[in-house]
């Protein structure tokens, strides 16, 4: 008899390995895939999600792939739901730097960045400049460093609030200045960008997407990128670099990944990032990302191992950042 039960019990996991690697072979099988961008319709993430979606329906047998705004909690609460969801392949995450700053900024998480999802591979860079409001008297980068130590503490950096890309990008930078600055957060970039070109504040390190604009319109000073090499961009290609500036090795973009509930099986794991590396060569992708002032990544970080490498080598650099200013956002 308690070989019947054993042998029962074999052919129902057999038969539960078959029904789940059928469905991995079968997948999307038609039914409609959720990518949760966990910040608000319109935003920079929300665009490159959606860019995305649109260039993954072809390698993903056309299926239908729907956007889920879960914003709040600076990404919290989007992130968690993806934790949370079916691992089935159908309620994806794509979500920016904070998978790597959220561990720190936050005390208190439901998730575990490491633990709780599968990494699908990386999509983009988003690059940073540095500008200052147009009444600024430093005219290059050289010029602003001699203003800032000459300030005495007196400087005001604006941020989009804690825990955002202008928030980081202007903690790293203040750290390799090693010049401490007044920080006003706002609540979005909008209305910094606004009191910087009013003077209300000094100066904004912000994402290309939110600031080519105003620098093409000279309502702002731009002083830097915050990538390795400059730009290609007809309006930031004489923009210099900080490294090359003086600030050796500072590098800050803001990057876009795409990741899976922990648990989805692999089938669909690598059906999902042979998808995304063909949606990543889509001309059209390219070019939109290219009209938002990121770059499409075409390097090991689209591999789901390297992309996790990634993200924690990001949380070991910008966590003795974070604590050291001991602003949380919790």
């Amino acid at each position: 008899m308690k070989k019947l039960f054993a042998l029962a019990a074999v052919a129902t996991a057999a038969v539960g390995v078959l029904g789940t690697t059928a469905h991995a072979q079968n997948y999307p099988d038609g039914k409609p895939i959720t990518i949760v961008v966990p910040f608000a319709a319109g935003g920079p993430t929300d665009r490159v999600a959606r860019d995305l979606a649109e260039a993954l329906r072809k390698p993903l047998d056309g299926v239908s792939i729907v956007i889920d705004n879960a914003a709040g909690a600076g990404s919290t609460i989007g992130n968690a739901k993806v934790a949370r969801a079916k691992p089935d392949g159908y309620t994806l995450l794509v979500t920016h730097v904070g998978m790597a700053t959220t561990p720190v900024l936050y005390r208190k998480l439901t998730y575990n960045y490491e633990t709780d999802f599968e990494y699908l591979g990386m999509i983009n860079d988003v690059p940073m400049t540095l500008i200052g409001k147009p009444q600024l008297e430093a005219n290059n980068f050289r010029e602003l460093r001699e203003w800032i130590a000459k300030s005495g503490g007196k400087v005001n950096l604006g941020n989009a609030g804690i825990g955002s890309a202008s928030h980081l990008c202007g903690l790293l930078f203040q750290s390799e200045l090693k010049a401490e600055m007044t920080t006003v957060p706002y609540k979005g970039t909008a209305p910094a960008i606004a009191d910087l070109i009013g003077g209300q504040i000094d100066l904004l390190c912000d994402q290309t997407t939110n600031t080519t604009g105003q620098i093409e319109a000279k309502k702002v000073k731009p002083y830097a990128v915050t990538t390795m090499k400059q730009l290609n961009t007809p309006v930031l290609k004489d923009i210099p670099t900080l490294d090359e500036s003086g600030l050796k090795n500072f590098q800050v973009t803001i990057w876009h990944g795409m990741y899976a509930p922990k648990g989805t099986p692999a089938p669909i794991l690598k059906k999902l990032n042979d998808a995304l590396k063909v949606a990543l060569k889509d001309p059209d992708f390219i070019k939109k990302q290219e009209g938002l002032g990121a770059v499409v990544v075409n390097d090991k970080r689209v591999e789901p191992a390297e992309h996790k490498k990634f993200v924690q080598a990001e949380v070991a650099r910008f966590g003795p950042v974070i604590k050291a200013a001991g602003v949380y956002a919790d």
